[in-house]
């Protein structure tokens, strides 16, 4: 089965997902990352690696820091950005996805980023370029519907290795509302790739997925005996509108059972790192002594994105 994602030899073309790319391409990507990280590691530097190319976002859902940390990124590969506002736009005016795909490629695009709301549209976008003969085109998921977010997955790999080096030793919890993250999605798939020998879902059983074990993931509910010895905790923003819902009684409550707290990250190893895709609810999934303290890698994470989404830009559309 041909991967969407990769040309006929095997390079990395479109990013669309981190389930069924090979774990050297994974590599690649964390390696080119660190390479654009100064010796600092608040710096990034400025390259001319997309020098007179031009990369569109199209933000078909909101995120300010997603598409910020994105045109941060292109920019400083000295591409030109457009920023899309297509709420605003196309949609209203009942333009279809691939009438403006059609569009902006003969405005000469070279990369889009897309973060839509429906699973699978960056896939759709990306078999539309290849139809059309646009090999020269490229699609960069910056998160689409529950399905993936694969430049958050690798942003958090990049984290974990920067902090962990070796990834084959090490134990990590992922807490929270797995069942509707995209991220929780691309982590997982990301850290089995990348030889993680144990990973750990923590969740009420109502925001769990039912098949985790098939992905070879340890599930626990109680959260006390998820964290025991973990290496990483990555916590999971809760949504809002999960909170109003059936699924859960209410935030004081989940706070009770799933929020981190100094007491519960203690039962962990003494140098775990905790991360945090942000923005953060404090007080519902994580408290704020935890949030702003020493085992937190949340900043970080940050500052790395922009190395992170620099290498897959200039992986997937430089020369």
């Amino acid at each position: 089965m041909h991967n969407p994602q990769l040309n006929r030899e095997g390079q990395l073309t479109h990013l669309l997902s981190v389930e069924g790319l090979p774990q050297q391409i994974l590599t690649q990507i964390l390696d080119t990352a660190a390479s654009f990280m100064e010796v600092s590691a608040r710096d990034v530097k400025k390259v001319p690696l997309l020098r007179g190319k031009s990369v569109f976002n199209l933000f078909f859902e909101n995120s300010t820091r997603t598409r910020t940390t994105f045109e941060i990124a292109a920019k400083r590969l000295s591409a030109d950005v457009i920023n899309l506002d297509i709420n605003k736009s196309s949609a209203s005016k009942g333009e279809t996805l691939l009438d403006t795909i059609d569009n902006l490629v003969a405005m000469h695009a070279n990369l889009f980023v897309v973060r839509h709301a429906s699973s699978g549209a960056p896939y759709l976008i990306a078999e539309h370029l290849q139809r059309i003969g646009r090999d020269d085109v490229h699609v960069v998921n910056a998160g689409d519907g529950r399905h993936a977010h694969p430049t958050q997955g690798l942003l958090d790999m990049y984290t974990i290795r920067h902090y962990k080096k070796d990834f084959t030793q090490l134990r990590v919890a992922i807490v929270g509302d797995i069942l509707h993250s995209r991220v929780a999605r691309s982590d997982i798939h990301a850290l089995t790739t990348l030889g993680v020998p144990e990973v750990r879902a923590i969740g009420p059983e109502t925001l769990l997925p039912k098949h985790l074990d098939k992905l070879g993931v340890h599930v626990y509910h109680d959260m006390n005996e998820g964290l025991k010895d973990c290496d990483v905790v990555i916590m999971l923003r809760l949504q809002n509108e999960r909170m109003t819902g059936a699924l859960l009684p209410s935030a004081g409550e989940y706070f009770r059972h799933y929020g981190l707290t100094p007491q519960k990250l203690a039962l962990a190893k003494p140098d775990a790192i905790v991360m945090h895709p942000g923005p953060m609810n404090r007080g519902v999934e994580i408290h704020s002594a935890v949030a702003d303290g020493p085992q937190a890698v949340i900043l970080p994470q940050v500052t790395f994105g922009i190395a992170v989404r620099m290498a897959v830009m200039s992986i997937v559309a430089g020369n």
